[in-house]
């Protein structure tokens, strides 16, 4: 079906550009709240007196943090990666020029 046409539900499809820093940025935030959920549940389950809690329990957070970990790292080099794209472009550009 070409984009921005309806179909004949009435639903019309348009193409929106994807933007995987934004996209990881929300991942990022939503699993960081998994993560703290999954910790309290560790303490509430240790507060309980019960003794040692299931395993499943204790290593519930390691999934969430591991996510968190691979994301939060990319986040962290994202600005200085687009200073050295912005400093690598700006380089290049006089090069071309006095090339013509």
């Amino acid at each position: 079906m070409p984009v921005g046409m309806a179909d004949h539900f009435g639903f019309v499809f348009e193409e929106v550009p994807l933007n995987w820093n934004n996209w990881i940025r929300q991942t990022h935030r939503w699993v960081s709240m998994a993560f703290t959920l999954t910790v309290i549940m560790n303490f509430v389950a240790l507060g309980l007196g019960h003794g040692q809690p299931p395993a499943w329990v204790t290593y519930s957070p390691l999934l969430p943090l591991a996510f968190l970990l691979f994301t939060g790292l990319y986040l962290f080099v994202l600005p200085y990666s687009a200073k050295w794209r912005s400093a690598r472009r700006t380089t290049e550009l006089p090069a071309k020029q006095s090339a013509e």
